[in-house]
């Protein structure tokens, strides 16, 4: 019978070669937290009636969007069917599978002995798979493959099976079959998990050494750390010290998610868990810190985790001023839920005070602005995203553009953009419309492998600016859906790259430069100058609006003036009385134009700002 939550053992005293420590990674939609579902079901830690789809996934946008954002540990017991006699600790890492969340995978994987590579068995290996698994060869961990959704009347399970055993180097036969949703073959991978994968490794009697892979914000009990104890061992009530902030705290509460927190006298050698010090500081608990006793402590920090590097960076900026300070805790607190988030403070003479945020990706940016939204209450406009480019002048000196406002003036000798290594994962029969739209993304290829005779791999360098928008959304519909996406920055390239300038009424407006490509650049500018003209009302005198590069103006709009109908009182008589008030009203219109300044109105800077395209493209890669 499986054992509940209420006959787990006592965390400080499970021996190390029970406990085995795990992560499920797969491609997005390819069913982890369903799998996920299944082991809690069948190790009895979730009753049958609180039981619901979904169950590790805390956020509301997991959950309406179907996807997993942030990583959940759950400590599951379990008796294998060969040795009933011992329950074995299962600690079990459920994680994203979409390329922005790569990080929050990396920093699992570091937490695990090993790790099961769910594949779809009607879809077949995808970019995100491969991309996982060889995260999980560097970090030397022992891969289940499993084919996942053989209950699908579209699935080819020995097609895939030979696949995935070509990939992971195994035979066919050693593919496990699994259904999760319908629960058929989740209890022999279990098994599988408890024979495979070895036991943690840590020396017991040392001083206590523990690796904070997440934390999270509890507005009641403040930050709450979630650790996988390396070494020694952490008791309750004990004082403990962070490594790298030299920090101390008293330990006011420790213990194990099974799922739900379950209080514990401590926790032993590779045990993964939660510390409560009621710290309310959230730069307190740094992801990656190592966790040691302040009496007798270590001397030596863990390795850490590499810090992630931002791909796509956006200005945020409340609609009201007077909720920056607020903004400011909001990502404070959201820094601490998610180690990829990096921000700075940053103004605009348009938009006022807001912060310059970096991102992973364009998911992630949607993501994050709908948590601020949600969670905070704050209303946000996000500026058009942009990558970070490094500008070298003609003398030398260096610039780092994360915004086109910081676009230097003068002669430029170079510009660098960052690029990425894209690899897609297709159908054979849309080699044709991939290559063509790589090509118009400025691609280079750079190989390309067959999987089986109808899959195919290629493997592009790409300008990361050129993918941000809407290439995902172009690669989908070009290939009906079925092609999947994967990339990795490699570094920067040399780049024909112009700062394009909106001037209204001869001002710069800052909130709507951009920086493009050369070729690229005119129409940015048409299109740019023909929505403004649509959205900013008429004034009472002309006010031009110009796409410029430098001092050179690459497209035009005018918007016309509001004239009052000045020969409504002549009912006929001579023309010249006429012309001399049309004349008139004329000259009053060109000395309003000299002092005149045009107000740009808030639902301007929305609908050209909030990037309607950019943010429709990051909710296609669901």
């Amino acid at each position: 019978m499986p054992a509940t939550p209420n006959n787990v053992p006592e965390p400080s005293r499970t021996d190390p070669a029970l406990i085995r420590n795990f992560c499920i990674i797969a491609h997005i939609d390819h069913g982890k937290s369903t799998l996920a579902d299944r082991m809690l079901q069948l190790t009895g830690v979730v009753e049958q009636r609180q039981m619901r789809a979904q169950y590790l996934d805390r956020m509301d946008i997991e959950r309406e969007r179907g996807i997993t954002i942030k990583s959940q540990a759950v400590r599951l017991p379990w008796a294998p069917t060969h040795d009933k006699n011992n329950t074995h600790i299962l600690n079990m890492i459920d994680t994203p599978g979409h390329v922005d969340f790569t990080y929050e995978v990396s920093r699992s994987l570091a937490a695990c002995e090993g790790t099961i590579l769910l594949v779809d068995a009607a879809q077949g290996i995808e970019a995100q798979t491969l991309a996982n698994l060889y995260l999980a060869m560097e970090n030397d961990l022992t891969i289940i493959p499993v084919l996942n959704k053989i209950d699908l009347p579209a699935a080819q399970p020995e097609k895939f099976a030979e696949e995935l055993a070509n990939l992971v180097g195994c035979d066919p036969d050693d593919v496990l079959r699994v259904s999760a949703k319908t629960g058929v073959g989740v209890d022999a991978l279990l098994d599988k998990v408890v024979a495979e994968i070895p036991a943690p490794v840590g020396v017991a009697d040392a001083p206590a050494r523990a690796m904070i892979f997440d934390s999270v914000y509890d507005s009641y009990r403040g930050v709450v750390t979630y650790v996988r104890v390396i070494d020694g061992q952490l008791n309750k009530r004990e004082r403990i010290r962070m490594m790298s902030t030299d920090a101390t705290h008293e330990l006011l509460e420790i213990g194990t998610n099974s799922p739900e927190m379950l209080a514990a006298d401590g926790l032993g050698v590779g045990e993964v868990g939660y510390l409560i010090t009621g710290v309310k500081d959230v730069r307190q608990s740094k992801v990656g810190d190592t966790v040691t006793s302040q009496h007798k402590g270590a001397t030596e920090a863990l390795g850490g985790y590499k810090d992630p590097k931002p791909m796509v960076f956006s200005g945020l900026y409340p609609l009201d001023g007077s909720d920056y300070p607020e903004l400011r805790e909001a990502l404070d607190k959201l820094q601490l839920n998610d180690a990829a988030l990096v921000y700075e403070p940053e103004t605009s003479a348009a938009l006022g005070f807001g912060f310059r945020v970096g991102f992973l990706g364009l998911l992630h940016l949607d993501v994050i602005r709908e948590r601020l939204e949600r969670e905070f209450g704050l209303d946000l406009i996000a500026t058009a995203p942009n990558v970070v480019y490094r500008v070298v002048m003609e003398d030398g000196s260096e610039h780092t553009v994360t915004n086109p406002s910081e676009f230097p003036e003068g002669k430029i000798n170079e510009v660098y953009e960052p690029v990425v290594r894209a690899t897609i994962l297709a159908p054979s029969e849309f080699i044709g419309s991939i290559m063509e739209l790589c090509q118009t993304r400025r691609g280079t290829l750079l190989g390309m492998d067959y999987l089986s005779e109808d899959r195919v791999e290629i493997r592009y360098t790409l300008p990361l600016a050129e993918i941000v928008f809407d290439f995902f959304d172009q690669l989908k519909s070009k290939t009906r859906g079925y092609a999947s996406l994967d990339y990795e920055p490699t570094g920067e390239q040399t780049s024909n790259l112009v700062k394009v300038d909106i001037l209204l009424h001869g001002d710069k407006v800052d909130a709507f430069s951009a920086i493009t490509h050369r070729d690229q650049a005119y129409a940015y500018g048409v299109r740019l100058v023909a929505k403004l003209r649509e959205l900013i009302p008429r004034q009472a005198f002309e006010v031009p609006i110009q796409a410029a590069i430098g001092s050179r103006v690459i497209a035009r709009e005018t918007i016309r003036a509001i004239r009052k109908d000045v020969l409504a009182k002549c009912y006929g008589g001579d023309i010249s009385r006429k012309r001399k008030l049309l004349e008139k009203q004329k000259e009053g219109k060109k000395r309003m134009k000299m002092v005149g300044s045009v107000e740009v109105p808030q639902e301007a800077f929305i609908a050209v700002l909030s990037s309607d395209d950019s943010a429709g493209s990051a909710k296609g890669k669901k």
